[in-house]
């Protein structure tokens, strides 16, 4: 009942033993996360004390896969040391890497995304900027808030960090397979077609909740997907139907040019794909609750 991260999960974190890397760490093992390790350098060899539970840090995401079997990496190092990191753990052939660091150049980005590709895509790339990836009940990737919802049958792919929470808040008492904040920098790796299509694949999704925002074209073509491919139901959310036009907002990927972008163009062709579209995050869990409730 997950896509792409489970209680068998294997997590390593690369950038752990900074403030924000030991932080999370603390909140993820709190969660039931199994991290079996962390990567730095400078400090292999080592191991840090978390509450009574020793994680051992290695000098290299390869060291570490080896010596724990890791087949996950959450990346919460600095924006200027990041593309390094990525491609370490491309390198390294791990199958997910949940990159959380904001304000990574875009180039950076592509670059990873594109050495990514390269190497024949053998590691799926979760952001960056994004809140991470939680199977609630399970594991927990990232920073996602792992007290707010329970285990159950909606698949919830979001750009927005906040929405994330909201939604799985909103709809707490339903529960969710997976959740996965995907990011909403103008190049981010797994899309809103990637989630749909491994929730549709899910037999224990039973609804799924995408929420998308102003700017690009994502939305639109995830609308193009679910025609095509989809039979279960999707509920959906556009962030920004207020935005004026012209005007990035929050996102680096949240800049609407006519008519294209705009939350009403979204909505529109989210529709006409039976998508049913919300105008707040609470409307749209309220949508989920009547679509569940047949």
């Amino acid at each position: 009942m997950a896509i792409w991260l489970n209680k068998d999960s294997k997590v390593i974190v690369q950038g752990m033993t900074g403030a924000t890397g030991m932080k999370h760490t603390k909140l993820m093992l709190g969660d039931g996360t199994n991290v079996v390790g962390g990567v730095n350098p400078r400090k292999a060899g080592q191991t840090v004390d978390f509450d009574g539970t020793e994680v051992p840090v290695f000098g290299t995401v390869k060291e570490a896969i080896e010596a724990t079997g890791a087949n996950v990496s959450v990346i919460f190092v600095p924006e200027k040391f990041t593309k390094d990191a990525v491609v370490e753990a491309i390198d390294a052939e791990i199958p997910l890497a949940v990159v959380i660091t904001e304000g990574i150049a875009v180039h950076d980005t592509a670059a990873f995304w594109a050495y990514a590709g390269k190497k024949g895509n053998k590691t799926r790339i979760i952001g960056p900027n994004c809140p991470g990836i939680i199977t609630p009940g399970q594991s927990n990737v990232g920073i996602i808030p792992g007290d707010i919802t329970k285990p159950g049958r909606i698949g919830l792919v979001s750009k927005s960090g906040t929405l994330t929470y909201q939604m799985m808040y909103e709809l707490r008492d339903i529960g969710f397979s997976t959740c996965v904040g995907i990011g909403g920098d103008p190049i981010i790796g797994t899309t809103h077609i990637d989630a749909l299509k491994a929730f549709q694949d899910d037999p224990e999704t039973d609804l799924i909740v995408m929420i998308g925002e102003i700017g690009g074209d994502a939305e639109e073509r995830a609308a193009a997907f679910i025609k095509e491919n989809v039979t279960k139901p999707v509920v959906g959310y556009v962030a920004g139907f207020t935005a004026p036009e012209g005007k990035t907002m929050g996102h680096a990927g949240a800049i609407v040019s006519g008519s294209s972008g705009t939350a009403q163009a979204k909505k529109e062709a989210l529709e006409a794909a039976g998508v049913k579209v919300g105008k707040t995050p609470t409307e749209t869990a309220r949508l989920a609750r009547e679509v569940l409730a047949g």
